[in-house]
């Protein structure tokens, strides 16, 4: 059953399903690094490697399971494989995120703390 509240329905268990297992694959710090990374713009895995400072298997396997999860795309280039995030709501997301804790880092307000046993 799904309730509106404030003029919204509630999602289906489905959909929350997808949104938790989304937001799962960006609970890794390398992993949001390179959303970051690709929100600024498209790189290959060498570049992306360079910049987060991750080896590059490692870098490799975060955005095999990114663009599993449709969150990052990629085409090839030559001999290069190019990955970008096609998605300008996901952009949105990582940028407004990432900038919100930034602006709080820099103002000394109070951080994100990590709820334990919130049976989530």
């Amino acid at each position: 059953m799904t309730e509106n509240v404030g003029g919204y329905e509630d999602p289906s268990a489905e959909v929350l399903a997808q949104a938790a297992a989304a937001f799962g694959l960006l609970a890794s710090a390398a992993r949001l690094h390179l959303m970051w990374a690709l929100s600024q713009g498209e790189s290959d895995v060498t570049h992306l490697a360079d910049r987060v400072g991750g080896a590059l298997p490692a870098v490799s396997q975060h955005l095999t399971k990114l663009k599993l999860a449709g969150l990052v795309n990629s085409r090839r280039e030559g001999r290069r494989q190019v990955y970008y995030v096609d998605d300008p709501d996901v952009v949105t997301l990582v940028r407004v995120m990432v900038g919100q804790l930034t602006a709080r880092s820099q103002y000394a307000l109070a951080p994100v703390r990590e709820l334990r046993g919130t049976g989530g």
